[in-house]
């Protein structure tokens, strides 16, 4: 019996330690795989003992440590019992109509609206104390700030981010998060809301909780929500939840998840009764609510075979561990490789070297991953040096997480260079159709590419290149097309092709909205300030700094020049919102007081279809200063010309737009 109770206590503590990490957005201390099989076992146990010690995860709801005024919940958000068995399934739910839809992996917020208007958010916490987060609600998606229903609103959803975001993410970040589900956690930690915004997280309901009009019936209560502007969970009716329908229900969706028809991660399926009267008759054990609904969670195909070496592969910031091992089948596919994520999950795993015997399933349906070593043969080894470039590596480790992540010292090392150009040629970039990672690798190899600039000269090898296996006229034409065609660019775009450290697509569009890109630099180029940009809304000292050293480097800007050379650049002009400006062309010079700087007051004409330009001009039709009597060369040049100047509350009164609007 004490040896059970030993062993009980050890199960303990290795899930509260890993649940502890998974709902705070640290790195992943054990794969949802081996969670259940502990839990299982923890559970077993405890039937067997008949004894439940305390802080067993079975009778207690994991709590995040997300900082914040805690909350207790109006309505318990307890969790649902989960099987892995379609039986259990058909005989919970009775012969009773039921809905079945997607358990996403994200973290659960209750969302509260009264009279029409958003009143609190608040994490699921234990289930009956939560952390308010309102303030992060206008950078989540899909939380609006009002709805039409007037009365009491609450409402259940989960917090998700896809897996495309999430992929684009690590590709910008200098910290590789392990899956989206961490990364979303993570991310609601930050105190920045702009940083939580550039996240891309997405509330998405899976049940209303209450509304002032009782609804009996969990369909009519989604509907009401899609009716108040909502995007639910997706989710499908099943009148006769007999075993059969059941599993041909089951089939369909799984089938949805092995192909990404859902472009969030889920890590299963719910079943909930229509009834919602029915629903609330049952009774809660330990922290579950027994008819409140009932998870299906993928038995997971395991298997076994051996590591033949570990594969470090260079990304734009990170060199990461692969895992190449002896071909298993999977889910019905072929799998060779899984990604590793870093040298801690290695260490965690206590990952050897050529021979180990490792197990390996596809998470979800969807990812490779290791979920066990058996045997581990030899010593896992971090290279001291690139296998790319031979240059020295280092361990770097988060100071939010404690992860450790192996990065290369040369900043021109080529393979870096190499997942540069794999964005810069992306449909996000210049979008260049043809060119895959590979076909790069070989330009670069073959000495054709060494900067983005050397895209363009490709023409000078076409005979060769129709000569490369893979290659042919028409492909080889098609490419060369489509890098013409690129030579028209966005402002926008080409900014974010150049992989500049902490810009991605919605930093490139803020910076690109206070300045011309070339006037960008220029500023970038010239300010001793590392956070001059930072009074942009959503860029911050961080992105400022990263920017302006990137301009800093007198290679980065050869090498810009180089490529300007071979684009024809336009701005990208915001769509008007309005008409009180419309063809007026406006200079504004000295200091704003309404607006943060001058850039606002710009973006606000340029809203209502107005234009603004450096210097008077004869086209100028007025020019902004609030020192009506400077004798700068402006106010000089526009009384010259006869160009009336105008206050800011002069500009109000006749144009509106104070940033209040």
């Amino acid at each position: 019996m004490e040896d059970k109770q030993e062993m009980m206590r050890s199960l303990i503590a290795e899930l509260n330690q890993a649940a502890d990490a998974y709902y705070n957005g640290r790195g992943e201390l054990m794969t949802d795989y081996e969670w259940d099989a502990k839990f299982d076992q923890l559970k077993a146990l405890e039937q067997e003992t008949g004894a439940m010690l305390p802080d067993s995860p079975t009778h207690k709801v994991s709590e995040d440590n997300i900082a914040g005024q805690k909350e207790e919940h109006e309505f318990a958000a307890l969790s649902l019992a989960k099987t892995k068995k379609p039986e259990e399934l058909a005989k919970w739910a009775e012969g009773r109509p039921v809905w079945l839809s997607w358990k996403l992996d994200g973290l659960t917020l209750v969302v509260t609206y009264d009279g029409g208007r958003l009143t609190k958010v608040v994490t699921r916490g234990n289930g009956h104390i939560g952390t308010n987060i309102t303030h992060l609600a206008p950078s989540i998606n899909g939380i609006p700030q009002s709805i039409p229903a007037q009365g009491h609103v609450v409402i259940r959803g989960e917090a998700v981010i896809s897996y495309e975001d999430f992929e684009q993410f690590n590709m910008e970040s200098e910290e590789e998060y392990a899956n989206p589900r961490n990364l979303a956690s993570g991310s609601l930690t930050l105190k920045d809301p702009e940083e939580v915004k550039q996240r891309r997280i997405r509330w998405i309901p899976f049940t209303l909780v209450y509304a002032d009009d009782e609804i009996k019936s969990w369909g009519a209560r989604m509907d009401f929500l899609e009716q108040n502007g909502f995007h639910t969970v997706e989710h499908e009716f099943i009148g006769q939840p007999t075993l059969q329908n059941i599993e041909e229900t089951i089939d369909r969706w799984t089938e949805k998840v092995t192909r990404r028809a859902c472009p969030y991660p889920v890590d299963g399926l719910v079943i909930t009764y229509d009834d919602t009267v029915y629903a609330q008759t049952g009774s809660v054990t330990g922290h579950h609510a027994t008819r409140a609904g009932y998870a299906f969670k993928w038995q997971d195909e395991s298997a076994e075979t051996e590591l033949e070496h570990i594969e470090w592969s260079c990304a734009a910031n990170t060199i990461n561990p692969v895992a190449v091992f002896r071909p298993v089948e999977l889910e019905g596919t072929t799998v060779r490789r899984a990604s590793l994520c870093n040298i801690s999950e290695c260490e965690r795993l206590g990952i050897g070297g050529e021979g180990s015997r490792i197990s390996v399933i596809k998470a979800n349906k969807i990812i490779p991953k290791i979920i066990r070593v058996s045997q581990s043969v030899g010593a896992f080894t971090v290279p001291g040096e690139c296998p790319v470039c031979k240059h020295p590596t280092e361990v770097s480790v988060s100071e939010t997480s404690g992860t450790k992540t192996l990065r290369c010292t040369n900043p021109d090392c080529p393979a870096k260079q190499l997942k540069k150009f794999v964005r810069f040629v992306s449909k996000e970039g210049m979008d260049i159709d043809g060119i895959s990672e590979q076909t790069l690798a070989k330009f670069i190899n073959l000495g054709w590419v060494s900067e983005p600039a050397d895209l363009y000269h490709l023409r000078d090898h076409a005979v060769e290149l129709s000569q490369m296996e893979g290659f042919g006229e028409r492909s080889v034409h098609n490419l060369l097309n489509s890098l013409e065609s690129s030579r028209k660019v966005e402002a926008r775009k080409l900014l974010y092709a150049l992989t500049i450290p902490m810009c991605g697509q919605d930093v490139c569009k803020r910076l690109l909205a206070a300045y011309p890109l070339e006037k960008l630099v220029e500023e970038a180029m010239k300010t001793e300030d590392p956070t001059f940009f930072a009074t942009i809304n959503g860029i911050g000292p961080e992105k400022s700094a990263s920017f302006v050293s990137w301009c800093k480097e007198e290679h980065n800007i050869a090498m810009l020049h180089r490529l300007l050379g071979e684009l024809e650049l336009h701005e990208e002009q915001a769509a008007a919102s309005g008409n009180r400006c419309s063809g007026l062309t406006f200079v504004v010079t000295g200091e704003v007081y309404q607006y943060k700087n001058r850039n606002e007051l710009k973006a606000y004409i340029e809203s209502q279809g107005g234009k603004v330009t450096g210097s008077v001009s004869k086209a100028t039709d007025f020019l902004i200063n609030n020192d009506l009597e400077s004798t700068s060369g402006k106010n000089q040049k526009a009384r010259q010309l006869g160009t009336p100047i105008i206050s800011e509350a002069e500009f109000f009164e006749r144009f509106g737009g104070t940033n209040e609007e």
